[in-house]
């Protein structure tokens, strides 16, 4: 980060293209984390005997997980994002 101006000296425009460059690591960070939950946590319930190929139950129950967890995981983004604003106002 050596090369990157102190943010005393930046003009707005590299301000702002440096809090877009964080803002789409966090966007990259959040959604590798979100498929590495889905995948640990539908697998476990999901895969009971592991092998070379999923069934047809297998693969049902993995689509319903992962809508399901997906569901929950925009309910939860959507409230905290709300819950963040209505802060930000008072």
């Amino acid at each position: 980060m050596d090369s990157l101006p102190s943010t005393g000296r930046m003009t707005g425009a590299q301000r702002e293209e440096l809090i877009e460059q964080v803002k789409q690591q966090i966007a990259i960070a959040t959604a590798q984390e979100l498929l590495t939950k889905i995948s640990e946590k539908c697998f476990k319930k999901c895969i009971i005997k592991p092998s070379s190929s999923l069934d047809s139950s297998e693969q049902k129950c993995i689509a319903m997980c992962m809508d399901r967890y997906m569901d929950s995981w925009n309910l939860v983004s959507k409230t905290y994002s709300s819950r963040l604003q209505k802060e930000s106002m008072r």
